[in-house]
C-alpha cells in the first residue's frame, strides 16, 4: 500500500469476547468520527471472529451514513480464491474484499499475519486491548490432558502496531 492510503487508512483490532457498553460504544464513534474528520481517514480494514470487529463494523456502517465517502475492506484471513457469490455476499456489507499474499501459508497462524497485514497498510490502528487478559487454556493436544496458555492475538499485534508506528487509539476502559 502506498504510504498516502496509509495516511488515510484505520485497522481495529480486538479482543474476541468484550464488555460491550454505552460508553464503549461512544469512545468508539468518537475515534472513528474523531480519525475522519481530523485525520482526513477514509478506508477502515475490518477483520473477523471478534465482537470487537462486529462492533466496529456497526459504527463504522452508522457513520458511513453522514460520511458517504468513508470505505470498508474487508481483510480475509482464509480463502485466497472465492466465488462470484460469496464476493457478492461479502460487498453487500463491505465495500471491498482481498486476502494478503502473506497470509497464504501462515496456517493456524492467519489471523496473526492477517492482523499484521493490516497494521503494515494502515497508518491508525484502533484497538480494544487488555493488557490483563489471556486466552483461555488449551490442551496441547487431543490426547494430552495438561494445557498451555496460548499467547494473545490482540497482544501481539498491539506489539507489532507500537513497532511500526502506528497512531493507536486503545478504546478500552478497566471497569476496576
Amino acid at each position: 500500500m502506498q504510504m498516502e492510503d496509509k495516511l488515510h487508512t484505520c485497522c481495529f483490532i480486538g479482543h474476541r469476547t468484550i464488555i460491550e457498553t454505552p460508553a464503549l460504544i461512544a469512545r468508539l464513534r468518537n475515534t472513528i468520527q474523531m480519525l475522519i474528520e481530523e485525520k482526513g481517514v477514509h478506508t477502515f480494514l475490518f477483520g473477523s471472529k471478534s465482537e470487537f470487529n462486529s462492533l466496529c463494523k456497526s459504527v463504522v456502517t452508522e457513520l458511513k451514513e453522514t460520511y458517504p465517502a468513508i470505505k470498508r475492506i474487508y481483510v480475509r484471513s482464509a480463502y485466497p480464491q472465492i466465488s462470484d457469490d460469496y464476493r457478492a455476499y461479502l460487498l453487500e456489507s463491505y465495500e471491498d474484499t482481498y486476502f494478503p499474499t502473506a497470509i497464504e501459508k501462515a496456517g493456524k497462524s492467519a489471523y496473526v499475519a492477517r492482523n499484521r497485514a493490516m497494521i503494515d497498510a494502515a497508518g491508525f490502528c484502533v484497538v480494544y486491548y487488555d493488557e490483563n487478559y489471556l486466552p483461555p487454556c488449551r490442551k496441547a493436544a487431543k490426547k494430552d490432558c495438561r494445557g498451555y496458555q496460548p499467547k494473545s492475538g490482540t497482544q501481539l499485534a498491539y506489539r507489532y502496531a507500537e513497532k511500526n508506528g502506528l497512531m493507536i487509539f486503545n478504546v478500552y476502559e478497566s471497569l476496576d
